[in-house]
């Protein structure tokens, strides 16, 4: 499984961490403290990298790009696998609203039908997916 590792700036501030990477714009967060902005880096790198590949976009170079850092400044490194975030979201259940009558509801539930299974292999049977 492929890991990425990108080096975050974490620049301290009154209320905790800013988060920022410079080889990959956009791409910032904030945390309480630096565990707290660690946890919160690794979430949106992940998620931006993410959004690059759902976008057909390459991943940024790597470079060693520093800034000139602060007092209390600290640079990182931070790693993600694209591949275990890409499973999360597009794997998370999601809720979705449905109508249907009364009626139908009542005699489902005196069955004790699970809506979600039901609905989920509809769709899969709908469209021709193996489950």
């Amino acid at each position: 499984m492929k890991k990425i590792t990108y080096f975050a700036v974490f620049e301290k501030t009154k209320t905790g961490f800013s988060v920022y990477f410079p080889d990959v714009p956009g791409c910032i967060t904030c945390g309480d403290d630096f565990e707290h902005s660690m946890r919160m880096a690794q979430e949106v790198l992940g998620l931006h990298l993410y959004g690059l590949e759902k976008d057909s976009e390459p991943f940024p170079q790597h470079t060693d790009n520093i800034p000139k850092l602060e007092s209390g400044d600290i640079v990182a490194a931070v790693s993600v696998f694209p591949a275990l975030v890409k499973d999360e979201i597009e794997n998370r259940r999601e809720k979705t609203n449905v109508t249907i009558p009364h009626w139908l509801k009542v005699a489902a539930e005196a069955e004790g039908l699970n809506y979600s299974r039901l609905l989920e292999n509809a769709i899969k049977e709908t469209l021709g997916i193996a489950s």
